[in-house]
């Protein structure tokens, strides 16, 4: 008559084994993406960005530029057509400034 509490021990015994080669097998496929991840950082540490400089002008235009563009995507198309129109004749500022008047209502 077989043994229970033997029986027992020897299934945990496989899970466990089981167990053990996945975490194994998961390390074994860890190993070359954390020395590609390591191999990059060196390659950036060596390449570092050079820091963008912007000018107050340049600044000033990208700041109305992005405002333009955020009200532009709340625009219908007919709405939209209108400001670009307003934009050709008159600039920037004075887009925005119908732009704000549509979306506000």
């Amino acid at each position: 008559m077989p043994n229970p509490a033997r029986s027992r021990i020897t299934k945990q015994l496989r899970v466990v084994r089981t167990s053990l080669r996945r975490i194994d097998h998961d390390l074994r496929r860890l190993g070359p993406l954390v020395r590609a991840a390591v191999q990059a950082a060196k390659r950036s540490a060596k390449n570092p960005r050079r820091k963008l400089r912007l000018s107050p002008a340049r600044r000033k235009t990208l700041k109305l530029q992005g405002s333009y563009m955020g009200y532009m995507r709340q625009l219908k198309p007919a709405q939209k057509a209108r400001v670009k129109a307003v934009k050709e004749r008159k600039g920037f500022a004075a887009a925005i400034a119908v732009a704000r008047r549509m979306v506000r209502g």
